[in-house]
C-alpha cells in the first residue's frame, strides 16, 4: 500500500481523536479503572507465565479480555501471573510486509495501537487499562472512539507517534513472528497459553491452569478455593469460541505507521 500524504495523515489522526472528544461512552462503575492495580515492590519469582494472543476487533477476544481476564486483577491471581499480550491474532504478513487483518484495517490500527502503548507502557497495570477500555468499546460496537482510552486509563498519547512513526509496525512484525513460531499452531484466538500449555477451546477456565501450574508459596486465596476442573474429559469441558485461522478476511491490507484510520 502506497504511502499516504502527511498531511492527510494528520486530518485522518485529529479527526479521530475529536470524535473522542466529543463522545462519552459508558464503561461502568469501573471507569477509573482503579481496579486494575498490581504491586511491582514483590515479584513472585515462581510467577505462572500467561500469555494472550489476540486480535483487537474478535468479539471472542473481547469478551474474554473484557469479562474473563480482568479478574485476575479482582481476585488477586496477578501476584502469581507474568501477563503478556499480543496483539496480533489471525492477521496475515503479506511479502511488501503490509498486514492483512482478519477484521479489516482498523483491526490493523488497534493491533499495532495496543502494541505501542505495551511497549511504551510496560508495566501491565498501565498497558491493560488501556487494552481494556479499547476492548469494552469493540464489545459496545464504539471502537471509532478507541482514542478516548488515552484519558480514560490515564495514560498519555505518546503511543500515537510510535504508530505513524513507523515504530508500531515493527512491533507488529515482533508479534508476528512470536505468533508464527508457536506449537502446536494456533488454530484461532483468543489462543491462551500457561508456561508452555495452550489451552485452545478450554481457555475460559485459564485460572484453574494457572493455580495448578504455580509451585510457590503465596497462593491466592482463588486457587485455594477454586474448583479445578482441568482433568475432566474432553466431551465433559465447555468449548468456548474463537475466531478461527482462515476465515474470511478483509481484502484490503493495511500498512501500519502509514496512517491513522477513522475507523
Amino acid at each position: 500500500m502506497a504511502s499516504s500524504h502527511p498531511l492527510l495523515s494528520l486530518v485522518l489522526l485529529i479527526s479521530t481523536v475529536l470524535i473522542s472528544l466529543f463522545t462519552s461512552p459508558s464503561l461502568s462503575s469501573s471507569e477509573d479503572f482503579s481496579w486494575v492495580s498490581v504491586s511491582v515492590s514483590s515479584v513472585d519469582p515462581n510467577r505462572v507465565t500467561l500469555s494472550v494472543y489476540y486480535e483487537t476487533l474478535c468479539p471472542y477476544c473481547s469478551n474474554f479480555i473484557v469479562h474473563n481476564l480482568l479478574k485476575i486483577f479482582e481476585n488477586g491471581l496477578i501476584s502469581i501471573v507474568n501477563l503478556r499480550m499480543i496483539p496480533w491474532g489471525n492477521a496475515v504478513l503479506r511479502s511488501d510486509k503490509t498486514f492483512q487483518c482478519e477484521h479489516g484495517p482498523a483491526e490493523c490500527v488497534l493491533n499495532t495501537v495496543e502494541a505501542c502503548v505495551i511497549t511504551i507502557y510496560p508495566r501491565v497495570d498501565m498497558h491493560f487499562r488501556f487494552i481494556y477500555c479499547v476492548e469494552y468499546l469493540a464489545l459496545e460496537g464504539k471502537q471509532t472512539e478507541w482514542a478516548s482510552c488515552f484519558d480514560r486509563s490515564q495514560l498519555g498519547k505518546v503511543p500515537i507517534d510510535c504508530y505513524t512513526s513507523g515504530y508500531g509496525n515493527q512491533l507488529e512484525l515482533k508479534y508476528a513472528e512470536e505468533t508464527s513460531l508457536l506449537n502446536p499452531p494456533h488454530t484461532g484466538v483468543p489462543w491462551i497459553v500457561v508456561n508452555d500449555q495452550p489451552l485452545k477451546e478450554d481457555y475460559n477456565n485459564f485460572v484453574a491452569y494457572v493455580c495448578r501450574a504455580y509451585r510457590g508459596s503465596n497462593v491466592p486465596e482463588v486457587c485455594r478455593s477454586f474448583q479445578l476442573s482441568i482433568d475432566s474429559t474432553a466431551d465433559e469441558k465447555p468449548i468456548s469460541p474463537l475466531c478461527y485461522v482462515d476465515e474470511d478476511k478483509n481484502s484490503t491490507p493495511s500498512s501500519p505507521g502509514k496512517k491513522i484510520l477513522s475507523l
